[in-house]
């Protein structure tokens, strides 16, 4: 389980993460990230016992009826949270990351799930040059 302060609760928080975050998709999931700054790319979080000003860094998840019946969704939203807890102390503090399950995530194993999370979340963490460059 997430920690209260790790968790998106908000349609406005996940519509803010949607449109403002790089997005990514591998196998069995599209993610959505969004960089507390730009130069904090390689920081990670600070330590869970420090004060800090900047909020942790946040995840939410979004698994649809095309995943599956209910308990094919709420097996993968698990399966998602528990592999996203692991990931979000190595992103940025205030970052915000969505993960959007698509329809292969309900056939995928558990481990074919965290490499497709590692994959995705890496790629939207790559700082990427502008068009005129």
């Amino acid at each position: 389980m997430l920690a209260a302060a790790q968790r998106l609760r908000r349609r406005d928080e996940f519509t803010a993460a949607v449109r403002n975050g790089r997005t990514e998709g591998r196998g069995g999931v599209v993610v959505h990230l969004t960089l507390s700054s730009p130069h904090d790319l390689d920081q990670p979080a600070s330590a869970p016992g420090a004060a800090s000003a900047t909020p942790p860094a946040r995840a939410g998840f979004v698994v649809s009826k095309k995943v599956g019946g209910a308990v094919v969704r709420n097996r993968v939203k698990r399966r998602l949270r528990h592999l996203a807890r692991a990931r979000l102390d190595a992103l940025p503090a205030g970052s915000t990351l969505v993960v959007r399950a698509t329809p292969r995530a309900a056939e995928r194993s558990y481990e074919r799930l965290g490499m497709d999370l590692d994959r995705a979340i890496a790629a939207a963490s790559v700082r990427r040059k502008g068009r005129g460059a």
